[in-house]
C-alpha cells in the first residue's frame, strides 16, 4: 500500500503548513538518527493507513454486538479481528484490545482483581519497576500497598528467594512480574509457584518482551498469569496503545474493568492498526525479526562491554541492555547527552544498586531498519568514541547520518 508518513503530511500541509513541518520534521529525525530507545519502534505502512482511517471518525462505547452508538457494524468486524488475532498469536482464552495504553492496561489489571489498600508484591522501582508499580505518584501508589523486590546484589538477577520470603511475611492480594528494564527472562513459573503459596493473583506486566514472545524469541506468560497487561509497540510493532490477556473465568471482569470503569470509547481506529500487527506478528517474517533483535542486542552487549562499558547482568535475553558508563569517566545522564548529540537517542535507566543512573539501550528499531549484527560492533564504537571525547559527536553524527542513509526506516 503506497501510504507513508510522507504522503500523509503532504496532505496536511495543504491545509495546516505550519503542523506539517513538525511532521516533515519529525520524520526527518527519525530517518536520520538511530532510535536506540527500548520502548519505541516503527510501525508499517500498513499499520500508519489503518491509524489514519476513517474509523477515526467512529464513536464505539461497549464491545462488540454490544454498543451504546449505532453505526459499529464494520468496526465490530475490526475488533472482532483484533481480539481473534491477539487470542491465536498468544494462545490466549480472552483478550481485550481496548487498553489506551500499557498504563491503562495496568489499571483495569488493578481494577478488575484489587480493592483500594490491597498489599501488592511488584519488582521496587530502584531496580526496574514501572511507575504502576508502586510509584507514590501515580495512581498505584496512592491506591494500593505496595512492597517491592529487588535484585540479587552481584549478578543483577531477580532474587526469587528474596520474592518468596516478602509473599510470605506480606501475604500480597497480587504479585507483579514485570520491568522496564530487567534484560533477561523472567521466571513465569517461578512466579507462578510464589502467587499460588501466598494465594496472590499474578499479573505479569510483559509490555517489553510481549513482541518477542509473538516471535517465538522469549517465553510466554500466558499460561502462567491470571492476567497479563502489555502494549501493542515496543517490539510488537503495532501502534502505540495496550491490551490484556486472560483466561475465561476473568474475562467478564476485566472487560468491565476497560468499559466502563476506566476507560470510555474505544478508539478503533486504533484497535484496526492492532489488528494489522497482530496479523504482521504471526508471519515467519516477524518470527525471523525477533530473533534477530534478541541477536542484535547481545552483540551490541558484548560490543560495548568490550569498548569499557559495564554491562548489568553480564548481557541480555531480550531487546533491552542496561549500561553503566562510569568507567568511561560519564554519568548516565551526561551520557545520554552527548550520545544524542551525536545521533544516537536513547535513555537513562535505575542501575540495580547506588544512586547512579545508566544507559537503557534497545535494538528493535534499527532491527526493524535491517541492521545486523556487523552494524551494532559499529554502533558500539560510535558510543565508545563520543563518551570517552564529547567532541567526537560531530564525527560521529555524519557516520550515524551515513548508517540511517543505508536503512532507512521508510525507504522510498
Amino acid at each position: 500500500m503506497p501510504v507513508t508518513p510522507t504522503l500523509e503530511a503532504d496532505v496536511l500541509r495543504r491545509q495546516d503548513p505550519e503542523l506539517a513541518d513538525v511532521l516533515l520534521g519529525e520524520l526527518d529525525r527519525q530517518s536520520t538518527t538511530l532510535q536506540l530507545i527500548a520502548a519505541e519502534n516503527f510501525t508499517s505502512p500498513a499499520v500508519l493507513a489503518a491509524l489514519g482511517s476513517p474509523l477515526a471518525n467512529k464513536y464505539a462505547e461497549g464491545y462488540p454486538g454490544a454498543r451504546h452508538h449505532g453505526g459499529c457494524e464494520l468496526v465490530d468486524v475490526a475488533e472482532r479481528l483484533a481480539v481473534d488475532r491477539a487470542k491465536a498469536l498468544f494462545g490466549a482464552e480472552h483478550a481485550n484490545v481496548q487498553s489506551h495504553s500499557g498504563s491503562s492496561a495496568v489499571l483495569a489489571a488493578y481494577a478488575a482483581l484489587l480493592r483500594p489498600g490491597d498489599t501488592v508484591l511488584a519488582m521496587g522501582l530502584p531496580y526496574g519497576g514501572h511507575l504502576t508499580h508502586g510509584s507514590p505518584a501515580n495512581f498505584s501508589g496512592r491506591w494500593f500497598d505496595f512492597v517491592g523486590y529487588g535484585v540479587d546484589a552481584e549478578s543483577g538477577l531477580i532474587d526469587y528467594e528474596q520474592v518468596r520470603a516478602l509473599a510470605r511475611a506480606h501475604r500480597p492480594k497480587a504479585i507483579v512480574c514485570g520491568s522496564i528494564s530487567y534484560p533477561r527472562h523472567i521466571d513465569y513459573a517461578a512466579f507462578r509457584e510464589i502467587a499460588d503459596e501466598a494465594g496472590a493473583y499474578l499479573i505479569a506486566d510483559a509490555a517489553h518482551p510481549m513482541g518477542l514472545v509473538a516471535g517465538g524469541a522469549a517465553p510466554s506468560p500466558v499460561p502462567y498469569a491470571d492476567v497479563v497487561c502489555a502494549t501493542t509497540h515496543k517490539v510488537l510493532r503495532g501502534p502505540r496503545g495496550g491490551m490484556l490477556l486472560c483466561g475465561s473465568e476473568l474475562a467478564q471482569r476485566l472487560d468491565r474493568a476497560v468499559f466502563p470503569f476506566t476507560q470510555g470509547g474505544a478508539q478503533m481506529h486504533t484497535i484496526a492498526a492492532k489488528a494489522v500487527a497482530f496479523g504482521e506478528a504471526s508471519t515467519p517474517a516477524f518470527s525471523a525479526y525477533a530473533h534477530q533483535v534478541v541477536a542484535n542486542a547481545r552483540v551490541l552487549a558484548a560490543a560495548l562491554e568490550g569498548q569499557g562499558l559495564t554491562i548489568t547482568t553480564g548481557g541480555t535475553d531480550t531487546h533491552m541492555l542496561t549500561a553503566d558508563p562510569a568507567p568511561l569517566g560519564v554519568e548516565g545522564r551526561t551520557a545520554r547527552g552527548r550520545l544524542a548529540a551525536a545521533g544516537l537517542v536513547l535513555d537513562t535507566c535505575a542501575l540495580p544498586h547506588g544512586d547512579a543512573r545508566g544507559l537503557r539501550i534497545g535494538t528493535a528499531a534499527v532491527t526493524t531498519q535491517g541492521m545486523g549484527e556487523a552494524e551494532m560492533v559499529r554502533i558500539a564504537v560510535l558510543f565508545a568514541n563520543v563518551l570517552r571525547d564529547g567532541a567526537e559527536a560531530r564525527t560521529a553524527r555524519e557516520e550515524v547520518r551515513e548508517l540511517t542513509g543505508r536503512f532507512p526506516p521508510y525507504p522510498g
